[in-house]
């Protein structure tokens, strides 16, 4: 920095007030009149380094350009931190050329210390203005990334949280299929074993009914069964079950009844009817010969006659039916002897 020359001695006059004072719009009584100095070398205290700038009067000018240095400090940071912080563009101060300042400097080359000090000033702010600037960027993107990182995160929970769904139902679901599957296989279990129970009794009820009932032919062959069609049988399906064996073959009685009928009976040829107390009639049809009479009380394997082949046969059999309840039509003799236990 260039060193300030020393103030030249100015004329002065008594009583003579100068009619242009810098820095004041009126005159001021302590401007003057002053007693006339004239300083000599001997008054005059010597000059101690290179850089000493004689103190100047008048110093509320000088003060109000160190107040205006740092108000375009304060003005230029200001637009700065505005221009960071708000996102709004610098305000340009602009400064008026001061020629009384600038004489006050010395001339030229105070006027050109005062622009260097500005051009300083303004790189200065310039420079905070740009980290200012640098600061605020990455004070946002850093929100920009901890606000990322949030949305994220909150992304993440809740697909974890759908995925705990998701697992909570797969198991509420497994969970409820395996009841169901162990409750049904209890529930077949179950069935099964009521089944079973059910056959087992049936089995012991058939059991003790065998016992009560007989095949009315100990050896024999089975040459026709219910319902056959053919035109031998006058109703044109055969209405019983045949038992074919040699004539003279035992024919016993299958449960114990009443005799109802003994004799020829046209196409059945010598028929035998037993009655059974609950009403059924069985009939043992072609014998060759009778065994038992009318009104004749018989028991389970009694004989009651002998097979032959009387009547409309082609062969010695004897021709069994099951008339229920004494009527015409008669059911499957085979269906009714395994209901008794029996297995033709």
């Amino acid at each position: 920095m260039a060193s300030n020359p020393s103030a030249p001695p100015a004329p002065f006059a008594p009583g003579r007030r100068q009619p242009d004072t810098f820095g004041y719009g009126s005159y001021r009584s302590d401007e003057g009149p002053w007693e006339e100095w004239n300083p000599t070398e001997e008054s005059l205290a010597p000059e101690r380094g290179r850089h000493r700038v004689v103190k100047q009067r008048g110093g509320g000018l000088a003060r109000s350009s160190t107040v205006l240095g740092v108000g375009v400090i304060a003005a230029v940071g200001a637009g700065g931190m505005a221009s960071a912080n708000t996102g709004h563009p610098p305000v340009s101060i602009s400064l008026p050329d001061l020629p009384s300042v600038d004489s006050l400097l010395g001339g030229n080359g105070g006027h050109q210390a005062t622009r260097t000090a500005l051009s300083s000033v303004t790189t200065t702010t310039a420079t905070d203005a740009d980290d200012s600037s640098a600061d605020a960027g990455e004070a946002l993107r850093s929100r920009i990334i901890a606000q990322a990182e949030r949305q994220q995160s909150q992304l993440d929970s809740k697909a974890s949280a759908k995925a705990v769904a998701a697992a909570d139902k797969a198991v509420a679901t497994a969970e409820a299929k395996a009841e169901q599957a162990a409750a049904t296989q209890a529930s077949d279990a179950k069935q099964k074993a009521v089944t079973a129970a059910k056959q087992k009794a049936e089995q012991a009820r058939l059991a003790a009914l065998a016992k009560q009932y007989t095949l009315p032919v100990v050896s024999y062959t089975i040459t026709g069964t219910f319902g056959q069609a053919g035109s031998m049988w006058s109703s044109g399906y055969h209405t019983g079950l045949d038992f074919a064996a040699p004539t003279g073959t035992i024919i016993k009685a299958i449960h114990g009844g009443t005799i109802t009928e003994a004799g020829w009976a046209g196409s059945y040829g010598y028929r035998t009817i037993l009655t059974l107390d609950d009403g059924t009639e069985l009939w043992f049809c072609h014998q060759s010969s009778i065994g038992v009479k009318v009104g004749q009380k018989v028991a389970t394997g009694d004989v009651i006659g002998r097979i032959g082949a009387t009547g409309n046969v082609t062969g010695p059999h004897l021709h069994l039916e099951v008339h229920p309840g004494g009527q015409a039509t008669g059911i499957d003799p085979m269906t009714w002897l395994r209901g008794k236990g029996l297995n033709p």
